[in-house]
């Protein structure tokens, strides 16, 4: 089986979520809105799944993987939910002229999250249409911690490892450093999974893909006025009617991704 060590690649993405957002989120848990407590279960649960998923394999539950491959049905929407949740959150921020950090770095965050929902759309599409080959299967759903992994090191780098932060700009646009430099870091640890088998290594190119064009898109974000329009115009469209798109989304993706890797039907027999 391949990638026999995931497991504790996803656990130290979960122990990266705990320490970047523990300030923010978990210490103070009963004060935020409900779109972070959605956000977090359905981020963590999704990564629980995958270590889940990853042990029974490796230990031959054929079964029991399968029976948690049904259930990413119903928790991959609900994950894509939790995203948009975020989004609607800092539209409304946004919209409200709320202070002058969001003014300026909320057109990045609505960009950074709606290639994060495109980035996990595309790998859980493409990781179901080849589920037939185990390789491409398996890469492509451990693709999927990798856009997962900016937010929260972002902030460790900021509130911990500062010296990792050698761009250095002034004011608020130093959250965009971190957030590009741990976009960096990821680009370059799935590339560098590319070039050890390029032969299987497409869903790491993917991923690189995504994150080195997320960095790109959230740094020059805030120079484009264009784009702060789009948001406010995001802004005056209803939430629940965002809220069903993104679920819409995430059922689209699984069944779409279904649909494309079952195995081609078979000639019916001709009469001799």
């Amino acid at each position: 089986m391949p990638y026999r060590y995931a497991h504790y690649f996803v656990g130290f993405v979960l122990l990266v979520i705990m320490t970047g957002f523990w300030m923010s989120y978990f210490a103070v848990a009963g004060s935020v809105p409900l779109a972070f407590h959605v956000h977090a279960i359905s981020s963590m649960t999704w990564l629980a799944l995958l270590i889940a998923q990853h042990l029974t394999i490796h230990r031959r539950a054929n079964g029991l993987h399968r029976q948690m491959g049904r259930a990413s049905f119903a928790l991959f929407p609900f994950l894509i939910l939790g995203f948009m949740m975020i989004i609607n959150v800092t539209a409304e921020r946004y919209s409200a002229a709320e202070n002058e950090f969001i003014m300026l770095l909320g057109p990045s965050f609505w960009v950074g999250m709606a290639i994060a929902i495109a980035a996990y759309l595309t790998l859980f599409y493409l990781a179901l249409k080849h589920r037939r080959n185990i390789k491409l299967h398996a890469g492509y759903m451990l693709a999927t911690p990798l856009i997962l992994f900016e937010s929260p090191f972002s902030r460790v780098m900021d509130a911990y490892l500062p010296w990792m932060n050698f761009i250095g700009s002034e004011g608020p646009r130093n959250v965009l450093d971190t957030i590009v430099i741990s976009d960096g870091m990821v680009t370059l640890f799935a590339l560098g999974l590319y070039a050890m088998n390029r032969k299987h290594g497409a869903p790491w190119l993917v991923a690189a893909g995504f994150t080195s064009f997320q960095a790109v898109a959230m740094w020059f974000a805030p120079d484009l006025p264009a784009i702060g329009r789009a948001f406010g115009a995001y802004a005056a469209v209803p939430a629940p009617a965002m809220l069903a798109l993104g679920v819409a989304a995430g059922a689209a993706a699984a069944w779409l991704g279904w649909e494309a890797g079952k195995a081609p039907a078979k000639p019916a027999a001709q009469p001799a």
